[in-house]
């Protein structure tokens, strides 16, 4: 199933034209964090989720802390860039805090 999903991603990336820069530091993209979150985690998140009263997420950083954590329990081995795509999405989408320098 992980083989499957890591090939599909790879897939969208070609289609999409995805070709990183080389050597580019890590930059907010919330189109990229889009077709992530929506391939890998829309399936179970609702936007319920992230207005819950007992929601961890209160800042960018703990924003950027749970899309890790939870990426790292689903086993994707995600790279900073793309917990950073999928922070800056949610962050555009749902919770519009101010992010840092």
């Amino acid at each position: 199933m992980k083989m499957i999903r890591r090939a599909t991603l790879a897939m969208l990336l070609l289609l999409c034209g995805y070709l990183p820069p080389a050597q580019a530091q890590p930059t907010l993209d919330p189109a990229r964090g889009q077709l992530l979150y929506s391939t890998y985690c829309g399936a179970c998140h609702s936007e319920r989720m992230h207005w819950r009263e007992k929601k961890l997420v209160t800042d960018w950083t703990s924003l950027r802390s749970q899309v890790r954590r939870w990426q790292e329990f689903a086993g994707l081995g995600w790279k900073n860039d793309d917990i950073e795509a999928v922070a800056a999405y949610l962050n555009t989408l749902y919770y519009h805090f101010a992010l840092p320098g």
